[in-house]
């Protein structure tokens, strides 16, 4: 499926700029792009550098806005109940934590968008900071330096580890 979506897509574009989407997308994020590009044969020293930054671009727009479209929604539209609903459990989990864990916020976000798995990275890292109410000052650099974790990982996974395979 990723092989087909990638062969539709670079008789359009090139791998760089298919690295770069693929990596500014939720979910997908940093892994994805890594993968992809490995599929493409980018070398990963020119695929590490644009997969991060699709990755982060992102981040301050999450970080700066989304509580204020989660407010909006909170107030008007169909999901009024749901964005209550996370706003409020946001904040007060956040206040919970911030009082009984004040040192290990940045650490625990750090290993959390570190972990190249679904669900966890930088998109969902910029979330959590924000509900949170990290400073955006201290939060940015600590996703940042988890992003950068997350690709060392993913380079390992992505280039290193099925060359390795593929010379036994």
């Amino acid at each position: 499926m990723v092989q087909t979506v990638i062969s539709f897509l670079e008789n359009h574009l090139s791998p760089e700029v298919i690295v770069f989407i693929i990596s500014v997308l939720p979910v997908l994020e940093l892994r994805g792009g890594l993968v992809a590009a490995s599929l493409m044969h980018v070398p990963w020293y020119t695929a590490t550098p644009i997969a991060i930054l699709g990755t982060m671009l992102p981040v301050p727009f999450i970080i700066f806005f989304i509580e204020k479209i989660l407010d909006f929604l909170s107030l008007h539209g169909p999901i009024k109940k749901l964005s209550q609903k996370i706003v409020e459990k946001g904040r007060s989990g956040g206040e919970k934590l911030k009082k009984n864990h004040p040192n290990s916020l940045n650490l625990g976000l750090l290993i959390f968008v570190a972990i190249p798995l679904p669900g966890f990275g930088a998109w969902t890292g910029a979330l959590i900071a924000a509900l949170l109410g990290l400073n955006p000052k201290k939060s940015l650099p600590v996703i940042f330096l988890g992003v950068v974790l997350s690709a060392i990982i993913m380079l390992v996974l992505a280039y290193l580890l099925p060359d390795l395979v593929h010379h036994v």
